[in-house]
């Protein structure tokens, strides 16, 4: 199981991540969202190591990850919302290079790199290098990357951007098929759609702070809204989209 309990995050001392906790437990996903600049990705950022957390606790298993944060992050699988890659290295040499590093034996590493190449459709780019890649491909070998050493913690961040629509179908069943081995999925995503058909819990955060966390359905049941997307424009003050599109065309055509 995976804590998180009053997360702090301060940049000069303006918060971009303020008291933030939530549970994910083995075979649960959980959504994560809010507007653009709501501390979705510093929150993530601290998750993975990235960066230091001003306060609060984060606990695996009911262990502080501050205490082994190897032991942790061997644990974890991490899909960042922008693709920086080895642009050098060709894809098979990228998940061999992270194989490696996550200590996986050679005789389970190539041909499980060599499975995830194929089952992934880049197999005839496997000895492409990155630079050459699409930002689908390359968001595709991330995938493979976080899910090479079998982990039993996901950390997604907007991992279906640039995926045609073939392998974004694919991945969210892939989801769920994680979820049912009971891995802890956490989904940061600004998609609303795909978090509503694929995510059991939903955390709704504006200005660093979070502003519900609850179960999908009864969200919409609560709010009184047929969909997420209903539920996030009310709880995130969102404007009138279409008092906003009235604007743009008044502007184009004064």
């Amino acid at each position: 199981m995976l804590e998180v309990r009053n997360l702090i995050k301060r940049y000069n001392s303006i918060p971009a991540v303020d008291g933030v906790s939530f549970t994910i437990r083995p075979g649960e996903i959980l959504g994560y969202v809010g507007p653009n600049g709501a501390g979705k990705s510093t929150t993530v950022k601290v998750l993975t190591g990235l960066i230091d957390p001003t306060a609060g606790q984060i606990l695996f298993h009911g262990q502080d990850v501050r205490e082994d944060w190897i032991g942790f992050q061997r644990c974890m699988g991490y899909v960042p919302e922008e693709p920086h890659l080895y642009s050098h290295l060709t894809g098979r040499e990228y998940l061999q290079l992270v194989g490696r590093l996550r200590g996986l034996p050679r005789r389970i590493l190539e041909p499980r790199a060599d499975e995830m190449l194929r089952l992934f459709s880049l197999w005839e780019d496997r000895y492409s290098p990155l630079a050459s890649y699409s930002k689908g491909m390359r968001q595709k070998i991330l995938l493979s990357g976080a899910l090479l050493h079998n982990p039993g913690l996901l950390i997604l961040d907007e991992p279906f951007s640039g995926l045609d629509v073939n392998t974004a179908l694919m991945l969210r069943s892939l989801l769920r098929a994680l979820a049912a081995e009971g891995k802890m999925i956490l989904y940061s995503s600004h998609v609303l759609e795909v978090v509503e058909k694929v995510c059991s819990w939903v955390v709704i955060v504006r200005k660093g702070k979070i502003v519900a966390y609850d179960a999908v359905e009864h969200l919409r049941d609560l709010m009184q809204q047929p969909s997420l997307e209903g539920v996030f424009a009310q709880l995130t003050n969102q404007e009138d989209p279409g008092r906003i599109v009235g604007g743009i065309l008044a502007a184009m055509h004064g």
